[in-house]
């Protein structure tokens, strides 16, 4: 039962909630959204504030990295999620194995293979790296854009079309926002909390998890500074949010979503119903969720220091998995020609919509569903469009092997890895052919 809203509940609003609304939302903006130029080069704060630590502290900054990559690798033993289940245990492997080969190529010991320019000394320098520092900052300034009602404002106004659209209840628009600005795996841990809770049934959890809860704007980050795409980053930043929203709306109305249950973990929760609500009551409305949300906030200083100890835990769960199965794929695709016989898969979608450099294209795609970041490195030579569809379409794709399937296979919504390797490949074919044709209009 949907329970209309009480409009009238009074709410005092304090000038301190006032004060943390805007002036926090805004500079949260300012970080992530305006481009700026320092010495020459235009982007956003976040990136020439990542550019700066890179710059000034580069081996402090490596000894920091490294040392998170040994953290992550001890993690799942200490706190025993190695033994959770199968897929948990491998990925623990992988970890492992990303400690020692993150300890060979700092120490500069190894075959030339694994020192090469092209596969280790390149993940850790060109991938590790500014991930680990990009995703930890990014993670503590995203506290201002989340943390103070924005979201809870903006949520007011989307709750409209979420279900209509993406077949999900009004209260998943603040969710959706927030896992896809956010990380992937602070989205998942609240999908999985409002999942048990009687919020979303199981259907509406999955469609929330595959569809909504992408990388973190930290992580676009990196692969927009990899592919040169910073001078477009807001277009880069909105079209894939449009195109991961566009697709989630398909996605869900296909097989293997369509098919699952409706069911509910608990006890459903009751909604409130603001359909009625218009104009100055939408806004008052608006106005006083956003207090809420400010009101039961934590300090600036204390919100910034809980994203990122949060932002630290995720960078140790995916830094030794990107290293290993990052180089293992690098090194499957510079010696085999494993990617190019998976790339025939995507080829007659590439050859077809005319993508220059079709086949590199299509071995970007391939290869997306190991790690979400390797596709930027397959295409990091080719033509501007071809980097704008693969840098969207590895985002919007959502599901891929290093970090994001583990987590969502940890929590209690129910997902199976087949499901999971058929909505990643719907999810690329449709991304793919949504985004093509906005490529051609920029490039």
């Amino acid at each position: 039962m949907i329970e209309p809203v009480n409009n009238n509940l009074p709410l005092e609003t304090k000038k301190i909630n006032v004060f943390k609304f805007f002036i926090c939302s805004a500079l949260g903006i300012f970080v992530f959204f305006v481009p700026v130029t320092i010495n020459g080069t235009s982007s956003i704060m976040l990136d020439h504030l990542v550019t700066l630590i890179q710059t000034m502290i580069p081996f402090v900054a490596k000894i920091a990295i490294m040392m998170v990559i040994i953290a992550g690798g001890i993690y799942p033993f200490w706190k025993g999620t190695w033994r959770r289940n199968t897929t948990e245990f491998l990925f623990t492997i992988s970890k492992v194995l990303g400690v020692v080969i993150g300890l060979l190529i700092f120490f500069n010991i190894g075959p030339g293979w694994l020192l090469n320019e092209h596969t280790g000394q390149y993940v850790f320098n060109y991938l590790v790296i500014p991930v680990g520092i990009t995703v930890p900052v990014g993670g503590a300034l995203l506290a201002l854009l989340i943390g103070y009602g924005l979201l809870e404002f903006v949520g007011v106004y989307t709750q409209k079309i979420m279900y209509p659209i993406w077949k999900t209840p009004g209260r998943s628009a603040v969710n959706a926002l927030a896992s896809f600005v956010a990380s992937f795996a602070v989205g998942l841990l609240i999908t999985n909390k409002e999942y048990k809770e009687g919020k979303f049934s199981k259907k509406q959890a999955v469609i929330i998890a595959t569809g909504f809860s992408t990388v973190t704007v930290a992580f676009m980050i990196v692969i927009a500074k990899t592919l040169n795409l910073m001078s477009v980053w807001n277009l880069y930043f909105f079209v894939t949010l449009f195109v991961t929203a566009a697709v989630t709306a398909i996605t869900v109305r296909i097989w293997p979503i369509k098919q699952i249950s409706e069911e509910y973990y608990d006890k459903p929760f009751e909604e409130e119903d603001i359909s009625h609500l218009k104009g100055k009551e939408k806004l008052h409305y608006a106005w006083r969720k956003a207090m809420e949300a400010v009101e039961t906030s934590p300090s600036i200083l204390r919100n910034i220091w809980i994203n990122f100890r949060d932002s630290i835990v995720m960078t140790m769960s995916i830094l030794p998995s990107i290293l290993s199965i990052g180089l293992i794929c690098l090194l499957l695709s510079e010696y085999t020609s494993i990617f190019d016989y998976l790339a025939y898969v995507f080829y007659p979608f590439t050859w077809a919509l005319q993508i220059p450099d079709s086949f590199i294209a299509a071995k970007g795609l391939a290869i997306g569903i190991t790690e979400m970041f390797l596709p930027s490195l397959i295409v990091i030579k080719a033509a501007m469009a071809n980097k704008f569809i693969i840098a969207v379409v590895s985002v919007s794709t959502i599901i891929f092997f290093s970090a994001s399937v583990p987590s969502m296979l940890s929590t209690d919504i129910p997902l199976k890895v087949t499901d999971l390797i058929v909505i990643w490949f719907e999810r690329t074919i449709f991304s793919l052919l949504i985004v093509t044709p906005i490529a051609y209009l920029i490039f």
